[in-house]
């Protein structure tokens, strides 16, 4: 028999060591380390360790307040986003290094979605070198299903939808629709998704059937959708046959046919964030036709605008600057805003040539610049300008300059804005000027683009200006705790210059004034903010009703 001469050695072994094995097992648990600050994790190269996602429901049950039969029925009816949905929205993954850009950026993305009341996005825990990180969102109720209603400019729009902004949790927008606007009657079906299959391509498909028309459309696009994405390209294929209507004094004027088909594709690079500032290169091709005709429901005479076509490549230069801040009853009532306050420039240049099968020879061009600054006590300016249009024979055509400032003006801290409730001043300035502009572009003032007290599409002009200032009021009330309640005093002030080719000569300077509720949807994604206003023309002939009663659904207050 043979015997092993390790024994005594093991036994003598767990004798001593019997006691030690115990007191451990009977030990305290080790006290976690504490958490480090951003700077520090960074510095430490500390890594992604484990994402906790919790995605809570539209009602708060552990809050009495909404713990009733009503609120427990919705969540029961909601299906919440699914994790998977939120964490293909992430630029950060386990292993990789801790960075704060990168989780404030991903927070900002996850609030874009309409279907997120908020997001926030924090470190919980450090332990060996990795930090835990977790996610919580919000959701609101995102199914659509009802008669729809808008009243702007003396003009009502009704229809019937049936959407989903984030069909099964999964965000993908589903919309079966019917409207009777002021210019048509149209059925139309969409799909979209921007994260097709957990990826960032984002796909949308569209059909529709208008009284005057069609509407065929598909994209499929990967964009620059962070910071510091480095790829994107796309394509976009659209077909839509309309009619299209020129107004002035609020009526129709002439109206015609218009076909239009945009094909393009392109692709970009960047090398993404670097010292504060994104640079993005892009190159594509654009096949860009309108083909007018004359309208079956419009009697009278008409003018029609020349058929045209343009192919052409291009290239584009961005410049965007990394300067994000986080405000509050701004926009929006008791929501994280997040605005970009960063410097931006874009340079897009394509050339038309008929060679290529254009019409004639054009550089067509994009220029667009802006910028944002926060001033003394908290206020904020943003500042924006475009110009587009096409070079033809050395000669300026379809050509539009616009610019716009917008002012925010915290004034809740300040007598005699102390109390309940928050303040805020809030002034835009815009303007808009055309050279030589397609027949069917025209640059108009009315009820349905800020001159409220007045029909849409009042007045036509080659170029326009208009004022806006608002006295904003965001309440605590939460009636039914489903709508967050505010409410504005209004003057609005803007005027056109120059002749159009179909309109009547200018009227000057027009002035409104008026107030309003706001009711900012505080359970569902069906549109931020509902506007019930009461708009009285300064400057009304006998033609226009002494008093103009809206109803909008907005994106902001």
């Amino acid at each position: 028999m043979r015997t092993d001469s390790r024994a005594p050695f093991l036994a003598a072994l767990l004798l001593f060591t019997a006691p030690a094995v115990a007191a451990a097992a009977h030990a305290p648990p080790q006290a976690a380390q504490p958490l480090p600050s951003d700077a520090q994790l960074q510095r430490m190269g500390a890594v992604i360790g484990r994402i906790e996602i919790h995605n809570e429901n539209i009602f708060d049950l552990s809050n009495p307040k909404d713990d009733n039969w009503l609120f427990r029925l919705g969540n029961r009816l909601h299906p919440v986003t699914r994790k998977a949905t939120i964490r293909e929205q992430l630029l950060f993954h386990p292993g990789d290094r801790y960075s704060q850009h990168l989780i404030d950026e991903s927070a900002r993305i996850l609030r874009a979605n309409p279907y997120f009341y908020d997001a926030s996005i924090r470190p919980i825990a450090y332990h060996d070198g990795k930090v835990d990180i977790l996610v919580v969102t919000r959701d609101v109720w995102t199914l659509n299903p009802g008669f729809n209603f808008s009243r702007s400019g003396g003009k009502s729009q009704t229809g019937f939808e049936v959407e989903d902004v984030n069909t099964f949790g999964t965000g993908t927008d589903v919309t079966l629709s019917h409207t009777n606007s002021v210019d048509r009657t149209e059925s139309d079906i969409a799909v979209s998704n921007p994260h097709t299959f957990g990826t960032w391509f984002a796909t949308g498909f569209a059909y529709g059937t208008l009284s005057d028309g069609k509407l065929r459309q598909f994209t499929l696009n990967r964009p620059f959708y962070a910071l510091e994405t480095r790829r994107a390209g796309g394509i976009t294929l659209s077909d839509i046959t309309e009619d299209d209507t020129l107004y002035d004094r609020g009526h129709e004027i002439d109206k015609f046919a218009n076909r239009s088909r945009f094909y393009q594709i392109y692709g970009g690079f960047s090398r993404g964030l670097e010292n504060g500032w994104v640079r993005r290169y892009s190159a594509g091709v654009t096949y860009d036709a309108h083909s007018f005709a004359a309208s079956r429901f419009w009697p009278g005479p008409t003018v029609l605008p020349n058929n045209r076509r343009f192919v052409y490549p291009w290239l584009r230069f961005d410049l965007v600057q990394d300067q994000f801040v986080k405000l509050r009853n701004h926009n929006q009532i008791g929501r994280t805003e997040d605005f970009d306050l960063g410097a931006y420039a874009t340079v897009q240049l394509g050339w038309a040539d008929t060679a290529f099968g254009s019409s004639s020879d054009a550089l067509n061009f994009q220029l667009a610049t802006g910028d944002g600054y926060q001033l003394n006590r908290g206020d904020t300016l943003l500042l924006s300008s475009v110009f587009t249009g096409r070079l033809q024979r050395g000669t300026l055509e379809n050509g539009v300059l616009s610019g716009a400032a917008r002012f925010y003006d915290e004034q809740s801290g300040y007598w005699p804005f102390r109390g309940k409730g928050s303040w805020l001043l809030f002034a835009t300035l815009g303007g808009a000027a055309g050279k030589r502009l397609d027949l069917e572009n025209q640059i108009l003032l009315g009820g349905d683009n800020g001159l409220r007290g007045y029909p849409l599409r009042y007045q036509d002009g080659t170029s326009r200006t208009l004022l806006s200032v608002e006295e904003r009021y965001f309440s605590n009330w939460y009636p039914l705790r489903l709508f967050r309640v505010g409410a504005a005093v209004f003057f609005d002030m803007g005027r056109t210059w120059g002749r159009a080719p179909l309109g009547a000569p200018s009227l000057g300077l027009l002035k409104d004034a008026g107030f309003g509720l706001r009711f900012g949807n505080a359970r569902t994604g069906l549109g931020n903010v509902i506007h019930v206003d009461l708009a009285f023309p300064l400057d009304a002939g006998p033609s226009i009703k002494r008093v103009q009663f809206l109803v909008t659904t907005e994106q902001e207050f």
